[in-house]
């Protein structure tokens, strides 16, 4: 397969030349009215944006960042071209769709989560780098440290090997009596394997037993299950990553059958029917993101800019599956929760 096609998937040239030109304008066509800050005349900036999702669920994120960049004065279109690449949960598509979009020389390159932010680091050591939700961007490899960066890669964290700890206290604070929580993870993933070690240590901490449930791909998450189930496993805790979210639906739906409550990193798996979500607010970070980038535009290095951790963290619970898991939820957690999905 050429780059080309492995860049937009395996659609046929003239609906994927079709899609790029009308993906931006989907993004911005409900943009709200606002005041902008006037940018120099003719002065058009490039951004090369690598997802490691879908359009499905990485396209609403995206334009928050455009909605922020419009309140500093970009415009998509105008005075802001991006360059959009889909990896759909594919690790393999990574490393090429980075190598395409470094050749495109654009001023700033964007990505969120570690595969793919690594994948732009090799691809490049001189474009600035912006990425968004990176679980240890230290330990990932990414930067020298959180306060100086030290190289051309610079962004957002979502702290997220601390919060991995916090899903386990949470999921036991909804499902009495658990004794023993599987750790659904793909070791693919640098920053996964972090991120799964501080789920285990919270788990025993709290005297829980915790097991490790490993998938590199959308043919593991059967198996992983029957594992689970076959442990006598009481909950899940499923650890974000791009073939996860993906294929959430799938995931949603295992967890479902086997009967078995879990807690996520995205609000997306509980809106796809999940439990139970807790992570920092996505939407949250590609607005702050829109700083970072205008802040390069402007001229200043990224191994000057400090990492920067979440804020604002956002709890999510579907009182509807709580429900058909015979779960009721304890008021502490409905009196936490930003987001009651029925």
């Amino acid at each position: 397969m050429t780059t080309g096609a492995l860049a937009r998937s395996s659609w046929p040239k003239r609906a994927a030349v079709a899609w790029s030109l009308s993906f931006p304008l989907l993004l911005s066509g409900s943009v709200m009215p606002c005041v902008v800050h006037a940018q120099p005349a003719g002065n058009v900036h490039r951004i090369g944006y690598l997802s490691p999702g879908a359009v499905a669920s990485h396209g609403p994120l995206f334009k928050a960042f455009l909605e922020a960049m419009r309140e500093l004065g970009y415009v998509e279109g105008r005075n802001v071209v991006v360059e959009y690449r889909w990896a759909e949960g594919s690790s393999e598509k990574l490393t090429v769709l980075a190598t395409e979009l470094v050749r495109l020389k654009p001023a700033v390159l964007m990505t969120s989560g570690t595969p793919a932010s690594l994948a732009l680091k090799e691809a490049t050591r001189q474009i600035p780098v912006v990425v968004l939700g990176v679980g240890d961007p230290v330990g990932g490899g990414l930067v020298a440290s959180l306060a100086r960066p030290g190289g051309n890669i610079t962004g957002l964290s979502l702290n997220g090997v601390e919060i991995a700890g916090k899903r386990v206290e949470l999921l036991r604070d909804l499902v009495p009596g658990v004794t023993r929580v599987g750790v659904l993870w793909n070791p693919t993933n640098a920053v996964g394997a972090l991120m799964a070690r501080e789920a285990d240590v919270a788990a025993r901490s709290l005297g829980l037993q915790s097991q490790s449930l490993e998938v590199r791909g959308p043919d593991d998450f059967k198996n992983a299950f029957d594992v689970a189930v076959k442990g006598r496993v009481g909950g899940i805790i499923a650890l974000e990553d791009p073939l996860t979210v993906v294929h959430r639906k799938t995931i949603t739906g295992l967890a479902a059958e086997r009967q078995l409550p879990a807690i996520y990193g995205l609000k997306q798996f509980v809106e796809a029917g999940g439990l139970m979500s807790y992570a920092p607010s996505y939407a949250d970070i590609y607005r702050r993101a829109a700083v970072f980038v205008d802040k390069i535009l402007r001229g200043a290095s990224p191994a000057d800019m400090p990492v920067e951790e979440p804020t604002k963290f956002e709890l999510a619970i579907n009182v509807k599956a709580a429900r058909i898991l015979g779960l009721k939820i304890p008021p502490s957690l409905l009196l936490r929760a930003d987001h009651l999905i029925e």
